[in-house]
């Protein structure tokens, strides 16, 4: 799994590539959490990102709990259907806005 960061305009974008599984779940953690800082605001690329277990599930649910601690805002970018699936039938998708571009996105971030 690789990660990127970006600062825009005050705005952390992060791009993993790679699945999220048991293996990385803790190395996404690790890496995007000294991100959250308050009312950060974040956008996570998830465009190349071809699965989440339930290990990446859970720290997906971790990335909720800090943006609502901070008073953030967080958008995931790109994220597969299937991911959307899993997301959906755990409950998760509903605590978390969608952009289909990086444009969108930060747009979602700017309002």
């Amino acid at each position: 799994m690789q990660f990127y960061k970006e600062e825009r305009d005050g705005i952390t974008m992060i791009a993993a590539q790679g699945d999220i599984d048991g293996g990385t779940a803790g190395q996404l953690q690790d890496y995007i959490l000294p991100s959250f800082v308050p009312k950060c605001r974040i956008l996570l690329d998830m465009s190349q990102v071809p699965y989440v277990s339930s290990a990446g599930l859970r720290v997906m649910t971790i990335l909720y709990r800090q943006t609502k601690e901070q008073n953030g805002a967080l958008v995931l970018v790109g994220i597969s259907h299937e991911i959307q699936a899993a997301m959906e039938s755990t409950g998760f998708l509903k605590h978390f806005t969608l952009a289909d571009t990086v444009e969108a996105g930060l747009e979602a971030l700017t309002r």
